[in-house]
């Protein structure tokens, strides 16, 4: 990193705009380009100055182009992380900047309480049909064997499936765990879910109605953690991640049961796909940078799509902390 580079990338307010909304998650650059109120083109060029400085990365997904920071306030390289410590001091003591960040923020969450309303729709609109409609893109048998193999004869312990959809899930490892927390945002899918998990013992499982993003629950909950064909539905996979380690236990588990990075654009525009897949390497770093330790990833190819097995461990929490949003709507488990 030089520092040329670094400081001219740094002397145009849109740029410092773009590095503050990377230093809270990953974004499109459509969606950078609606908050900011830039045409894309326009954005494109702020950020191949910050990329070519080494304050951002790309990373292409299909006809997409998402953007995360590159540098972090406690992490190499040194010149890059006082980048980072100088913006975020900016916020806090520069009253103009800091509603402009604010504002920003808003914006963004409103572009995306849209997208969330849209899945949502999408959601109640094949609830009764969930089950035969992601077949379409492989069949279940070969998967759920490989995930019963991933986690081998080790009990499940305190199990939450996170987008329980239909339940499926929970049903197939019910045996393996003490119990089980199906959760979804879709009322319409829970519905389906208890009818499929009531002949269950009314202890062995519980269903809940929560997002992923804010999971209702304390720290450490949990001794597994699953994502069956869930994550590719997050616009922001590294905070339903975070969430995730946090209600995880120290050496709990987590499984995420996703495709691997694919072309197919139809899936995010007939199905409501935020990702078009994960590749390994973004998986890796989304889950160390959760707090888990990856292990070797599993691939199950198909005629279609390739489905991909990951699992890590979770690490010791240095400060485990309740996500502020989930504070007073915690739950308890058995």
């Amino acid at each position: 990193m030089q520092i040329d580079p670094l400081l001219r990338a740094l002397s145009e307010p849109t740029r410092l705009r773009i590095m503050r909304l990377l230093a809270h998650m990953e974004l499109a650059v459509g969606e950078l380009a609606q908050v900011l109120g830039q045409s894309q083109p326009r954005v494109s060029r702020h950020v191949k100055i910050l990329c070519d400085a080494g304050l951002a990365q790309r990373r292409k997904e299909g006809s997409w182009v998402f953007l995360r920071t590159a540098v972090k306030e406690k992490s190499e390289p040194p010149m890059g992380a006082a980048a980072a410590q100088l913006l975020a001091i900016a916020e806090r003591d520069d009253p103009a900047f800091s509603a402009r960040c604010n504002e920003d923020r808003r914006q963004l969450a409103a572009i995306r309480e849209a997208r969330e309303a849209s899945a949502q729709a999408y959601f109640a609109s094949h609830a009764e049909e969930w089950d035969s409609l992601r077949q379409l893109h492989g069949a279940d048998g070969p998967v759920e064997s490989a995930l019963l193999a991933a986690f081998g004869r080790q009990k499940l312990g305190a199990l939450l499936d996170v987008g329980t959809g239909t339940g499926r899930m929970a049903e197939l490892l019910a045996g393996k765990a003490g119990h089980v927390t199906a959760l979804d945002k879709s009322p319409d899918m829970l519905r389906i879910a208890r009818a499929r998990l009531q002949s269950l013992p009314a202890d062995k499982v519980s269903l809940l109605q929560g997002d992923f993003t804010a999971l209702p629950f304390v720290p450490a909950s949990f001794d597994t953690v699953l994502f069956h064909q869930v994550l590719h539905y997050a616009q922001a996979p590294g905070i339903v991640l975070t969430e995730a380690a946090r209600v995880t236990r120290e050496g709990g588990r987590i499984a995420v049961v996703d495709f691997a990075a694919h072309e197919r654009e139809d899936l995010r525009e007939r199905h409501a796909h935020a990702r078009l897949g994960f590749a390994d390497e973004q998986m890796e770093t989304l889950l160390t940078d959760a707090g888990f330790a990856p292990e070797p990833p599993v691939a199950l190819p198909s005629d279609a799509l390739t489905v991909k097995i990951w699992t890590a461990r979770r690490l010791p929490a240095a400060e485990p902390s309740e996500n502020p949003e989930t504070q007073d709507r915690k739950t308890e488990l058995p």
